[in-house]
């Protein structure tokens, strides 16, 4: 499957759900601080949705729920590479994605050869406490030169505004948060997404 140049990433089912008639083709369900049987409920039901309405789940960092629900794409930060069976993964056929934030995690996210390489945050945010200062679009621009043909996903205060910028430096895919969640209309600003960067 070819990724997509945009992705959203939300926090439940219910909004996988809200999402699945708006043409969006990837999604990433990410969800922090829930007991694991709550993670598991949820994403058994976004993967259900996904395989009705024909759209790809990349489950964020919980590897092992996603492996024995049956899932196929996983995104993994630095911290959760620690504890990955990659080995399992990769008999899974799992396929990765993995964030990086400086040259050091670069090169070890290379060496795994992920689907994609995710660089963030480019741009402030206030979604989460982040220990790194914005990457910016220069960044952003020596990463695609030092990942060549494997996707570089841009994350992190990514708008709409900022989409053409984000693009131009190289990035092949821009994940949103904020910016369809926080919309008046998330649906109507996911189809803007998709028409923006087709």
């Amino acid at each position: 499957m070819r990724l997509p140049r945009v992705y959203p990433i939300v926090d439940s089912a219910a909004w996988v759900e809200r999402l699945a008639s708006t043409g969006v083709a990837l999604v990433q369900l990410r969800i922090k601080g829930a007991p694991p049987a709550r993670v598991a409920a949820q994403i058994s039901a976004a993967r259900a949705c996904c395989v009705g309405a024909g759209m790809q789940l990349v489950v964020n960092d919980h590897w092992r729920q996603a492996l024995d629900l049956g899932c196929d794409f996983v995104h993994l930060g630095q911290g959760d590479l620690d504890g990955a069976d990659i080995p399992a993964l990769r008999r899974a056929g799992m396929r990765l994605g993995i964030s990086t934030h400086d040259e050091a995690e670069l090169e070890r996210a290379l060496a795994l050869e992920p689907e994609y390489v995710a660089l963030g945050p480019v741009y402030h945010t206030t979604l989460k406490v982040m220990p790194w200062r914005p990457q910016g679009l220069a960044r952003l621009a020596e990463w695609k030169r030092r990942v060549g043909a494997i996707p570089l996903v841009a994350i992190g205060g990514v708008t709409l505004a900022r989409l053409p910028e984000v693009f131009g430096a190289g990035a092949d895919i821009a994940a949103v948060v904020s910016d369809i969640v926080a919309a008046a209309n998330p649906e109507d600003q996911a189809r803007r997404w998709l028409a923006a960067a087709a």
